[in-house]
């Protein structure tokens, strides 16, 4: 009985697939492999590659037209580029402009019952309460003053003066008529007086560009170049509006 079960046993190893010991490449991969796995290496190497990567990155300046670039620590911040005092003025003034686009729209709702004039004045009124916000945002980040006229003194310049209506806006004459007007005078005298208001801010636009040094700062001539195109846009619009009450 012995000898048979012994037979039988030796019979199953002698069936048994052979594993065949790794040659070659397989060999030395294997070798590697368990040389790091005891060591530790492939932690150390990350680490090293970590360490490699962070200081090797750098920032590259490019150059001015004909100038090389120039690599800068990796340390280095970007700053925003000094405005110029037009820019600063423009700002500023075209903050008022708006504002005032801004109260001429805001008596639509209670003196016409005109559709368009309605549709026309929510856009206005829209669009220019958001391009407000975005000029204070482009003065405070820049450290100026969102206003020329001193704090508590509506009006009234630095020296205490009255500051000079911005090119386009509505005197308080003709505020004050507007205020009175209702249906169809209104009409009338809301779209001409916009369409003054919206040459103004292009003659803005244009002192702006012909001042040299002035619109330099990207964020500041993509915002000047939308509301050029804007307003001529609307000005369009509000003409072709009068010609039909004709």
């Amino acid at each position: 009985m012995f000898v048979e079960s012994t037979k039988l046993r030796i019979c199953a190893l002698s069936r048994r697939p052979r594993l065949e010991p790794p040659t070659g490449a397989a060999a030395l991969a294997g070798v590697l492999w368990a040389t790091c796995a005891c060591t530790g290496l492939f932690p150390m190497t990350a680490r090293a590659q970590q360490g490699i990567a962070k200081s090797s990155s750098v920032v590259v300046q490019p150059g001015a037209p004909g100038l090389p670039s120039k690599t800068l620590p990796a340390s280095a911040r970007p700053t925003l580029p000094q405005p110029s005092q037009a820019d600063i003025e423009f700002m500023q003034g075209m903050i008022m402009h708006h504002s005032q686009a801004v109260e001429m729209t805001a008596l639509i709702a209670s003196h016409t019952e005109n559709k368009g004039v309605r549709s026309l004045g929510a856009k206005i009124s829209s669009s220019q309460s958001d391009e407000i916000r975005f000029m204070q945002r482009w003065l405070a980040t820049r450290g100026q003053p969102t206003s020329m006229a001193m704090a508590g003194m509506p009006g009234m310049d630095t020296s205490g003066q009255s500051m000079a209506l911005m090119p386009g806006m509505l005197t308080p004459e003709q505020m004050d008529a507007l205020r009175k007007a209702k249906g169809a005078e209104f009409d009338r005298l809301f779209l001409t007086g916009m369409i003054q208001h919206h040459g103004g801010a292009l003659v803005m636009v244009k002192d702006l560009f012909d001042t040299a040094g002035a619109g330099q700062d990207a964020e500041l001539f993509n915002f000047v170049t939308d509301v050029d195109s804007g307003q001529r846009a609307e000005i369009r619009i509000m003409q072709n509006m009068l010609e039909e009450k004709r």
